[in-house]
């Protein structure tokens, strides 16, 4: 899943993208480097964001889809936390909703219901603002587990194909280092119901604070070696700003795991 932020103050790539013709071509750079998924967000939710109105996320992100789905039939997701949002871009052309607050809206949940669209419910203590405001938990893998049985449970009774859904820990979202640490190592028991794990660690700041960098560019092959590790612990889908590095490392994961 290559990331495709069309915001002007995403925390690694904000402003770069955020004109339609530019994010189409970075989505063209990424599906040519070997992504199956272009994730598409119009509201940065690095930690201490401000919201946006749906008005200008919606905006932001349907001319890009509307483009891209012109020219490109691969799987196209919209990450946003807003059910009019979500309903556009699925107008617009996208498959999948990516929503970081974990379907928790109902009219997020009626919508996906009724479109039939593929989910991503991510587990996330508060919201951006506040997320990182000293997160505390007992078990974080027994409780985002726990987060990803209740989230089954309430999806399917509303309608959604159970075959639709997908789960992400949301690591660095509401966690401290050591959390996400822990969901990492804990991958092989946040698996529910057979459903796919998705795992977005790319060039996240708990990289840096363990590498003592403040560069981006020094996260890119660590969050390489983080997406061989989630692979080999069973994640079955990877969000990720660098796309064919990422792959290839999938690549030989799976060469081991599965032979040539």
């Amino acid at each position: 899943m290559g990331i495709l932020n069309v915001t002007p103050d995403s925390f690694s790539d904000g402003g770069r993208h955020d004109a339609p013709a530019a994010a189409l071509e970075q989505a063209r750079r990424m599906i040519a480097d070997g992504a199956d998924i272009i994730d598409v967000g119009g509201e940065s939710t690095r930690p201490g964001a401000e919201p946006v109105s749906a008005e200008d996320e919606s905006a932001r992100v349907r001319p890009v889809i509307q483009a891209l789905r012109a020219e490109w039939d691969g799987l196209i997701s919209i990450d946003t936390m807003k059910s009019r949002v979500a309903l556009a871009a699925l107008e617009a052309g996208a498959d999948i909703v990516n929503d970081v607050a974990g379907l928790r809206d109902p009219a997020m949940v009626e919508l996906c219901a009724g479109m039939r669209c593929g989910v991503v419910a991510m587990h996330m203590r508060g919201e951006p603002r506040t997320m990182q405001a000293a997160p505390e938990y007992g078990d974080v893998v027994a409780e985002v587990r726990g987060f990803f049985e209740e989230r089954y449970a309430s999806l399917t009774a509303a309608g959604i194909d159970a075959e639709a859904i997908c789960f992400d820990p949301g690591i660095g979202f509401g966690k401290t280092l050591e959390h996400n640490l822990a969901l990492l190592r804990g991958l092989p028991e946040l698996e529910v119901e057979g459903r796919p794990l998705l795992i977005g660690v790319s060039r996240k700041s708990f990289i840096g604070r363990l590498l003592e960098s403040d560069e981006l560019s020094d996260r890119e092959w660590p969050t390489v070696a983080l997406t061989a590790w989630a692979r080999e612990s069973g994640a079955r889908v990877h969000r990720v700003h660098d796309v064919r590095p990422n792959r290839e490392a999938l690549r030989m994961v799976e060469a081991i795991l599965n032979g040539v």
